[in-house]
């Protein structure tokens, strides 16, 4: 799940180079955090947050073929 977070944000950001991504994995649940350059993060998140809940839906959607919850955080 990470590897898609981290594909989904480079290919929206000016600046590749500085995406992080973070996962923490549980029995049951993903946490994925996402930190980008700090001029990105409009690009990330998008108008009315429209981008970040896109990426959101994207990766939950992915995860639930592996029976996770996953909670994706833009730092």
């Amino acid at each position: 799940m990470g590897e898609l977070v981290r594909f989904i944000a480079q290919a929206l950001v000016n600046h590749p180079d500085q995406v992080m991504v973070t996962e923490e994995e549980d029995e049951d649940s993903v946490i994925i955090e996402l930190r980008v350059a700090p001029d990105d993060m409009g690009r990330i998140i998008g108008k009315q947050g429209h981008i970040a809940k896109a990426i959101r839906t994207v990766v939950r959607s992915a995860a639930g073929r592996q029976k996770k919850r996953v909670t994706v955080n833009i730092v």
